[in-house]
């Protein structure tokens, strides 16, 4: 897997994709949303680091961190047998049965502003942070 939260560009845009999550008993605001600024930066850095156009965005959390987990983002060169799988304008994102829990309602996002560059996750289901902001909880 090639990590993502290390590589950059950047651009704005404003908008956003829903993934709908197909959960039984979810509504819309338990959807995955990216917006089109996230969406554009890992077409970028598709590009600009030659991954081939079948790679896919896995998207996930593991357990780790001051809070008790933490988010995972990076390219995979296929899904694995029980991941989601998802297409949104050519960009194909793979998601794990329990990451996905995690992830309701997750707005994925790119930021270039001063206060730092890189995908940011915006979870509403988060009730704990540590300090650097790099773990949660629910």
């Amino acid at each position: 897997m090639i990590d993502l939260m290390n590589l950059s560009a950047s651009e704005e845009e404003v908008g956003f994709e829903t993934i709908p999550i197909g959960v039984t008993g979810a509504d819309e605001n338990d959807n995955i949303r990216i917006t089109q600024k996230a969406l554009n930066e890992v077409k970028k850095i598709k590009t600009q680091n030659a991954i081939p156009d079948d790679y896919g965005l896995r998207v996930g959390v593991k357990g780790g961190g001051c809070s008790g987990m933490s988010y995972t983002l990076g390219f995979d060169a296929s899904h694995k047998d029980m991941d989601r799988v998802y297409e949104t304008q050519g960009v194909k994102v793979f998601i794990d049965p329990k990451s996905l829990f995690y992830l309701m309602g997750v707005t994925l996002d790119y930021s270039d502003g001063l206060n730092g560059r890189g995908f940011t996750f915006n979870n509403p289901n988060v009730t704990k942070t540590c300090g650097c902001g790099s773990s949660f909880g629910v």
